[in-house]
C-alpha cells in the first residue's frame, strides 16, 4: 500500500462533503458569531479571577452541543466521535493535533447553560435574527405537541405513594447516589390506550415557513390543551389557529375569539354525538393546514436522531429539548437559504 499524501487527504475531504453537506451549511450558514456575546456571560458570571487556563472558546462548545443533537448522542460517544470523524473536526475547526473538549466538560458547558437560563434566549436570539432575515412568522400558526419518553422509574409502592403525596422516599434521601438516578419529574400519561413515561415538548410553528417560534416543555401529563394560551404567537402575520381535536374545548373557542384569532382547530366527536359529514370534511380541509407540523416531529426521527432523551428531570430536559427545538430551526433555516429557486 502506497504512503498517503496532502491531496489524499483532501480529496478524501472532498469526498464526504460531496456525499453530505450538512455540517459545512452549517458552519457557512448559521451565525454562530451572534450567540457569542450571551455564551461569554457563562463564564464572566463562573470565573472570579482572570488567572489559570483560559476556557475553551464557547462557540466550539456551543457546535459541539450542536452536533450532538443533530446525531443524538451521548455526551461519552461525542468525544469519540469528534476524535474519529474528519467532517466533525472540519465542522468544529480542529486539527489532528488539536486537544478535544471531554465528556465531562461538555457535561459542565450545558450544565451552566441550565443554571444561567440560556436556552430560551439563545433560541430568541435566532428567532430575531430570522425576523431580520425576511422570514418573520406568516400565514398563521400550528400548534402540536409530542411524547418525550424517558427510561421508566422501578419504584416500590412505598415511594410511589410517598412521591404521589409530594414526598420524597427517605430511602432515596438516605442515599445521593439512586436519588441521582430517579426523574421525579417526569410523569405518566395515556395516549390511543397506551401509557407512556416522560415529557412533552409543546411546539408553535408558522403555516409559511415552518419555523419553531415558540415551545414549551412539560411533564408528559400536561394536557395538550393546557399550553395553547403560553404558544400563542401574537407576531404571527396571521390570524389563523390549527390544531387537532385535543385542543378544542369552549373556553378555547371563545379565547381565540375574544383575542381576535380564527379558530381552524378540530372538531371531535362525542358519546352518541358522531361527527356530521360537514364537520368531517371542515376537518379533512383543516388538516392539509395542519399536517404541517407533523414534519417538525418527523425530521427529528429522520434528520436529529429520534426523540431519546438522556437526562433526568425537567430542567435538564428543558436543555436539551430546547437545544433540540434550536437545532430544528437552524436546519429549517437551512433549507430555506439553500432551495432552488421555482421555475416560472
Amino acid at each position: 500500500m502506497g504512503q498517503k499524501g496532502f491531496w489524499d487527504f483532501e480529496e478524501r475531504q472532498q469526498e464526504l462533503l460531496n456525499k453530505n453537506k450538512t455540517l459545512k451549511y452549517l458552519n457557512d450558514i448559521i451565525p454562530w458569531e451572534l450567540f457569542r456575546d450571551e455564551l461569554e456571560s457563562l463564564h464572566k458570571k463562573d470565573r472570579k479571577s482572570n488567572a489559570g487556563r483560559k476556557p475553551i472558546d464557547v462557540i466550539l462548545m456551543f457546535k459541539l452541543l450542536i452536533l450532538q443533537q443533530l446525531y443524538n448522542i451521548s455526551d461519552e460517544e461525542l468525544e469519540y466521535q469528534v476524535k474519529d470523524r474528519l467532517s466533525f473536526m472540519e465542522f468544529l475547526n480542529l486539527g489532528i493535533e488539536d486537544p478535544v473538549p471531554d465528556a465531562t466538560t461538555v457535561w459542565l458547558f450545558r450544565q451552566r447553560l441550565k443554571d444561567h437560563d440560556k436556552i430560551e434566549t439563545l433560541f430568541e436570539q435566532f428567532s430575531d435574527y430570522l425576523n431580520q432575515q425576511g422570514y418573520q412568522a406568516q400565514g398563521g400558526q400550528i400548534m402540536d405537541a409530542t411524547l418525550i419518553p424517558v427510561p421508566k422509574q422501578k419504584m416500590t409502592k412505598q415511594e410511589k405513594e410517598d412521591l404521589k403525596q409530594g414526598q420524597i422516599p427517605e430511602e432515596w434521601q438516605n442515599d445521593p447516589h439512586k436519588m441521582a438516578q430517579k426523574d421525579i419529574d417526569a410523569k405518566w400519561t395515556k395516549k390511543n390506550n397506551q401509557s407512556y413515561f416522560g415529557y412533552k415538548n409543546h411546539i408553535n410553528i408558522d403555516v409559511d415557513y415552518g419555523f419553531i417560534r415558540q415551545y414549551i416543555i412539560t411533564d408528559a401529563a400536561v394536557h395538550d390543551s393546557q399550553a395553547l394560551t403560553r404558544l400563542l404567537d401574537d407576531l404571527n402575520a396571521g390570524k389563523g389557529v390549527w390544531a387537532d381535536s385535543a385542543y378544542r374545548s369552549a373556553g378555547i373557542e371563545w379565547l381565540l375569539s375574544f383575542l381576535n384569532w380564527t379558530s381552524h382547530i378540530h372538531e371531535r366527536p362525542y358519546r352518541n354525538r358522531p361527527l356530521s359529514e360537514e364537520q368531517k370534511e371542515k376537518n379533512t380541509e383543516r388538516s392539509k393546514t395542519r399536517s404541517h407540523v407533523e414534519h417538525v416531529f418527523g425530521a427529528w426521527v429522520m434528520q436529529l436522531g429520534g426523540k431519546a432523551l438522556r437526562s433526568i428531570g425537567l430542567g435538564r430536559a428543558e436543555v436539551n429539548l430546547g437545544l433540540k427545538n434550536l437545532t430544528y430551526n437552524f436546519m429549517r433555516f437551512i433549507f430555506w437559504e439553500t432551495r432552488e429557486p421555482a421555475l416560472n
